[in-house]
């Protein structure tokens, strides 16, 4: 098994509320790894400091045996809270802001309107949208650079059961290319249902983590 996260005693505090205490995980190549937890529990904070946006307050994690740095952040896709895309501008031309601003080509825009099933709605303004579909749309601008890990905070919430079932598929169809994949959820059925390998966190403490 090649290691393509590990995680080693992060600690996370804001004020008196310990966020994570002493976390320790393992997240292997081609694994669906969901951290489930409950509202509070440290999966965001988690998500945030393995993706350098929050800092630790102790405590190391690496990516494929490398410390963190800007390098091997770009080769990470990521999507850590609600898009934010322009409302009257379309999909594409969404789309290929974020391709000059993450500095890739534009080709990627419609290879990524396609794995999400958008490709239709190309032309469509983002405001038109259902939940589900700026869902997949920031998926989309996720996948840009064709990065080989994903990290999703959430991405089923707030969707009714059809926009939920085609972000299942997406991350099923993700995963079978051989992508690893790690999301936080607070639903035990949608883990159950995607997910290979799942962290259960509460209060920031790590309770089990294993095979589904």
């Amino acid at each position: 098994m090649t290691a393509v996260l590990e995680i080693n005693g992060l600690s996370k505090s804001y004020g008196k509320v310990k966020a994570l205490n002493n976390l320790n995980l393992q997240i292997n190549q081609g694994e669906v790894f969901g951290i489930l937890g409950p509202n509070g529990s440290g999966k965001t904070t988690t998500l945030g400091v393995i993706l350098d946006v929050l800092n630790a307050d102790s405590g190391t994690y690496t990516w494929n045996g490398q410390a963190p740095s800007k390098h091997i952040r770009k080769k990470i896709g990521s999507l850590l809270e609600t898009p934010n895309f322009y409302p009257y501008l379309t999909a594409r031309q969404n789309l290929s802001i974020v391709c000059k601003v993450k500095q890739v080509s534009e080709s990627e825009v419609d290879r990524a309107l396609k794995i999400v099933n958008l490709i239709d709605r190309a032309n469509s303004k983002f405001k038109t949208f259902s939940l589900g579909m700026k869902q997949r749309l920031a998926i989309a601008s996720a996948l840009f650079g064709n990065p080989d890990i994903l990290v999703l905070d959430e991405p089923t919430n707030g969707l009714d059961p059809q926009g939920i079932a085609e972000i299942r598929t997406i991350i099923k169809d993700l995963a079978s290319q051989g992508k690893t994949i790690i999301m936080a959820s607070h639903i035990l059925d949608e883990v159950e249902k995607v997910c290979t390998h799942v962290a259960v966190l509460k209060l920031g403490n790590l309770l089990a983590s294993g095979s589904i």
